[in-house]
């Protein structure tokens, strides 16, 4: 899937960065056409029927060539739509369409095929096919059961051409505590992803990404390799309970730095690094032994109450005063409680992580059983700030299980600021949701591993560049729905008042299991 060395540019104002289209594209596409030469009679009629509507515009797939007298499956996997018109139009029964064998292996409810394949178009061209669902997954709950009010009824087909550029700015700091403000151009900037967890030249991706885009990206727990040090005006320094490569110069370096007291993929079970991941190289940077397996606590061992809570965020104040301090929590059934003490503790940033978020190393277990669903958390936090009267002196992030550019939007109009993105870039690098994460040489796509061979089968410039397409796409489907509900800039989107639903309804959102 890797082409030619890739170029972007860093803008100096607002401009998103270029978009390059990669010459050579996924080959792993819904259908796969055949054709039996021995009942084939090259009358053509494949050729004509070959076309598909999109809107009012007839699509030819040309699925199909004729070379040399016979007809040739062309380009047959990314070409077929599935619509069947070649099948239906054969006397001779000489063709078939049927699904991909590989497109059945991939994914999962929550990622399904499609929403791979999507992710998979928009970083390679920066645009949305429309070929496939690139909206919800088939979990049948949580964001696939959300809609846009404006999705019940009949859509225009989004046009990119005629668009208009809309405002999807944030800032995140509303404290007036004297630190940067910080504006994003977009509403979302990249999770937590520990070295050791992932590859070098994944974190290496993510943060050219980040500052093509002008947001940021996470050292996770994993500590802060030399590499990245390029970057650092783009990077977040996490300090997580195993404090794991944690030092004064990587606080101080840091723009932002995150406490991370617990995920939503698996709370009050803290961190597990197999020993095949502990190389030399990640063992030097975490401060460890090498091939010994690293546990991280489930709690920071200082912090035991609203006091030390206090006392924990003001030291990184304190180490650093041109930072930003966000807190990660997890979605625990008080998880107002959690928000409001960490409004008093000084946060300028509050990253609420549901449930169904991380990489395919989390338990099961815990990310469908522990955390409350951010969908549901994300009101309870906003409803409880508004009562308190603090909601427009904090930022509220959303993470956990955040996939596309509706799930986004959809996590603002429910109370958010914005999201923190992780699985959705690492589909973006080509990840095929196999699972198979927590093993050294486990990811066959070279991204969540340490193997000193698997891990070039990302190259970083080719890989930002993908980052950064996905997040064109989604600026384009941002701009799509803020253009649908009539709203100036995205910030408008999000609810100024307590959640209050009625009928399933809230917000420009529906439940589609509450509607009369």
């Amino acid at each position: 899937m890797q082409g030619q060395s890739l170029l972007f540019l860093m803008p100096e104002t607002k401009p998103a960065p270029k978009i390059y289209q990669e010459k050579k594209e996924n080959t792993i596409e819904k259908y796969e056409v055949t054709i039996d030469r021995t009942k084939c009679n090259t009358c053509g009629a494949c050729i004509e029927a070959c076309t598909a509507y999109i809107g009012s515009a007839q699509i030819n797939y040309e699925a199909f060539s004729k070379t040399d007298g016979y007809f040739r499956v062309h380009n047959s996997n990314s070409s077929c739509s599935g619509c069947l018109n070649c099948v239906k139009c054969c006397q001779h029964g000489a063709l078939s369409v049927q699904l991909s064998p590989q497109y059945l292996a991939l994914g999962d409810p929550r990622w399904t095929a499609d929403l791979i394949l999507s992710t998979w178009r928009q970083a390679e061209t920066g645009k949305s096919s429309g070929k496939y669902e690139d909206r919800i997954g088939d979990s049948g709950g949580g964001f696939d059961r959300i809609r846009f009010e404006f999705e019940l009824t009949k859509e225009p087909s989004p046009n990119d051409k005629s668009l208009c550029e809309m405002d999807t700015s944030i800032v995140l700091n509303k404290r007036r505590d004297g630190r940067p403000e910080i504006e994003l151009p977009v509403p979302v900037y990249g999770g937590d992803m520990s070295f050791g967890s992932v590859s070098l030249n994944v974190m290496l991706s993510r943060a050219m990404a980040a500052k093509a885009w002008n947001i940021f990206t996470s050292t996770g727990e994993g500590g802060y390799p030399d590499e990245l040090i390029a970057y650092k005006d783009h990077v977040i320094t996490q300090v997580a309970t195993g404090h794991f490569g944690v030092n004064a110069e990587t606080i101080k370096r840091a723009r932002i730095v995150v406490l991370k007291y617990a995920q939503g993929a698996k709370p009050g079970l803290g961190g597990h690094l197999l020993a095949d991941k502990v190389t030399p190289e990640v063992a030097r940077i975490r401060e460890v032994v090498p091939n010994i397996s690293l546990f991280s606590p489930f709690p920071f061992h200082n912090v035991y109450s609203v006091e030390d809570h206090y006392r924990h965020v003001q030291l990184f104040k304190d180490m650093n005063p041109q930072a930003l301090v966000s807190v990660k929590v997890s979605t625990p059934t008080d998880v107002d409680m959690v928000a409001i003490g960490s409004y008093y503790a000084g946060a300028n940033i509050l990253q609420i992580d549901g449930g169904y978020g991380g990489t395919g190393a989390a338990p099961d277990i815990a990310k469908k059983n522990i955390a409350m669903p951010i969908e549901y958390a994300i009101p309870i936090v906003h409803s409880y700030l508004v009562k308190e009267d603090v909601r427009d002196e904090i930022t509220i992030m959303a993470s956990g299980g955040i996939r596309t550019a509706f799930d986004v939007a959809k996590a603002i109009a429910l109370g958010a600021d914005g999201a923190v993105i992780g699985t959705s870039e690492l589909v973006a690098l080509g990840c095929k949701r196999c699972e198979n994460c927590e093993r050294g040489r486990g990811c066959p796509s070279g991204i969540a591993t340490t193997d000193p061979v698997l891990m070039h089968s990302i190259d970083p410039t080719w890989g930002a560049q993908r980052i950064v397409n996905m997040y064109h796409s989604w600026k384009k489907q941002w701009d799509y729905i803020l253009s649908r509900l009539s709203l100036e800039n995205i910030r408008e989107l999000r609810p100024k008042d307590e959640v209050k639903f009625r009928k399933g309804r809230f917000n420009n959102l529906v439940h589609l299991d509450h509607l009369g």
